[in-house]
């Protein structure tokens, strides 16, 4: 059991405007969290993400980032995070930070002097270039929330670049003085106790050099929103970002072989697992964990899910550890894209592969996307593209943890509207439930810590066929074989010989039928874990 501490545990994001309020605001804090801690303790994550804290104005709900060395005053203090990072590593609780190094607020000090002049020592700390001949936009790049990523600054007589909103200029990673300053952000916090981070969009931060037009995109449609139009193969996932990547592993690294806890390095990338894998670095290596967020989008179906698995795992490098994720706070909840019969299906499968797992808050709830109403909309991007579905709103509403008022999120009312069933769908309520998907969760998380061979072991496929998936998990002697079933048909599954002596350890349906001869009796929408004996 020598494996790092962020191979054997499962991370648990939280969106802080939304986990709890300790100041009757509406808004939830670091307070809140700290109150909290004992829940995810028992739970049984490992670890917690926290998604930005830093002073911001909010435009992009924190990652607009004003200040990196400091908190906002919406969600508490530099001491409060202290005292949050102190009780939680009382509970063996490691804590991330969200690190937003792409861009930062046009608010930012930097950008407030980049702009002032052409002539500001800052000037090139963003990324600023002539208007084109015909005096529009630079080139062709889309803002990845719709219209040209290119805004106008009249004082100046030049155009900045912006990957997000026109609020959200992007940072010049090819100046020396950027990257040194950043690195002293990231040396800052890891300082402080933090042990690592999720790196914000770690694809975008380098741009091709010459900044030529991106080629169009012969798949898009009407309703994928305007930044699918181009391929983003100028304006992301650069050669040169690897050697930034390697830099911040490096920074991370130089902790742990001072003896001060090793850290992690977890990179946001949303891109194929071919060119996912060079984010693990080479000789000199790059991020611990760059996100695998296969889960979200493919198809539910067995022999889908059983070719990204198998896929995923030979493409990996020979040091890369697997990781998987089902939900973040940008795109459908779990439940709402399965259902939440096969959510549970979900959990048992996003727990029981080999890596390191990152669960999203409430979906241990089985929560579902909240209807928003359009005067309740608070997200920019469902209001730069209206109707088409791309707001976020409905996946980062309030944790409902009991049947009070706001379900005991808040005193004051909340910033974005509670589940409709939160009076039954509740932590409270739930966690006295044998039978729920929280009572589920918590089942498999300690299973995981108990049994080497869901936490570090190796994986096997054992069987596809039609809507069923098995496979087995294995460390030394230990053999644990899970199967799911991914649709409404029960399924009779004959296990292999040196498994017919099977136990259950687990399933879904909680009073699963015992294996007999040799079969398991799979019913509808069940997944089970087994011992092999």
């Amino acid at each position: 059991m020598s494996a790092p501490w962020w191979q054997g545990c499962a991370i648990y994001q939280i969106y802080p405007r939304s986990f709890q309020d300790s100041n009757d605001d509406g808004i939830g804090d670091l307070k809140g969290i700290a109150r909290r801690l004992d829940y995810l303790a028992g739970l049984g994550v490992g670890a917690i993400w926290i998604s930005p804290i830093y002073p911001s104005p909010m435009v992009d709900f924190g990652y607009d980032v004003a200040h990196y060395c400091d908190v906002d005053p919406r969600f508490g203090t530099l001491a409060d995070f202290d005292d949050l990072l102190v009780q939680a590593h009382r509970r063996g609780l490691k804590v991330l930070l969200d690190f937003v190094p792409n861009h930062s607020s046009d608010q930012h000090p930097w950008f407030v002097e980049s702009r002032a002049s052409r002539e500001n020592q800052k000037r090139d700390w963003y990324i600023w270039r002539d208007p084109a001949a015909d005096g529009g936009p630079p080139n062709n790049w889309i803002s990845d929330f719709g219209g040209s990523a290119w805004q106008w600054d009249e004082a100046t007589g030049q155009y900045y670049y912006h990957a997000f909103l026109k609020e959200q200029p992007d940072l010049n990673w090819r100046h020396p003085a950027v990257q040194a300053a950043m690195y002293d952000v990231m040396r800052f916090w890891l300082d402080r106790g933090v042990d690592g981070f999720r790196i914000d969009v770690l694809w975008h931060m380098l741009k091709a050099a010459d900044f030529p037009d991106n080629p169009p995109n012969p798949a898009y449609r009407p309703g994928m929103g305007e930044m699918h139009r181009l391929l983003q193969r100028h304006s992301t996932d650069q050669p040169e970002v690897h050697l930034i990547a390697a830099e911040m592993r490096e920074i991370a690294d130089s902790y742990g072989a001072r003896g001060q806890g090793e850290r992690v390095l977890i990179g946001e990338i949303y891109l194929p697992v071919e060119r996912l894998m060079h984010y693990y670095g080479g000789e000199r290596r790059g991020v611990h964990l760059p996100f695998n967020f296969q889960l979200v989008d493919m198809p539910w179906r067995a022999a889908a899910l059983a070719a990204a698995i198998t896929g995923y795992e030979a493409a990996l490098p020979p040091r890369g550890w697997p990781n998987w994720v089902l939900g973040n706070h940008d795109r459908p909840r779990v439940a709402t894209r399965r259902g939440q019969a096969q959510a549970r299906v979900a959990a048992v499968l996003l727990l029981t592969l080999r890596g390191t797992p990152t669960l999203y808050y409430g979906d241990e709830l089985g929560l579902s996307d909240v209807a928003i109403e359009p005067s309740q909309v608070r997200d920019p991007r469902e209001l730069r593209e209206p109707g088409l579905a791309l707001g976020r709103d409905p996946v980062r509403t309030p944790m409902p943890w009991d049947d009070s008022d706001n379900a005991g999120f808040s005193r004051a009312r909340p910033w974005l509207p509670l589940n409709a069933d939160w009076p039954a769908r509740n932590v409270m309520r739930m966690a006295e439930d044998p039978q729920s998907i929280l009572t589920l969760y918590r089942r498999l998380l300690a299973l995981r810590c108990d049994r080497p061979a869901l936490s570090i072991g190796d994986f096997a496929l054992l069987n596809v066929a039609d809507e069923t998936l098995v496979y087995a998990r294995r460390h030394g002697t230990e053999r644990l074989i899970v199967a799911l079933n991914l649709g409404e048909r029960q399924h009779r599954l004959e296990l292999p010989d040196w498994a017919r002596g099977s136990r259950m350890l687990l399933s879904t349906t909680g009073d699963a039928a015992p294996v007999e001869a040799g079969v398991l009796l799979l019913r509808s929408n069940e997944a089970v874990v087994l011992e092999a004996r």
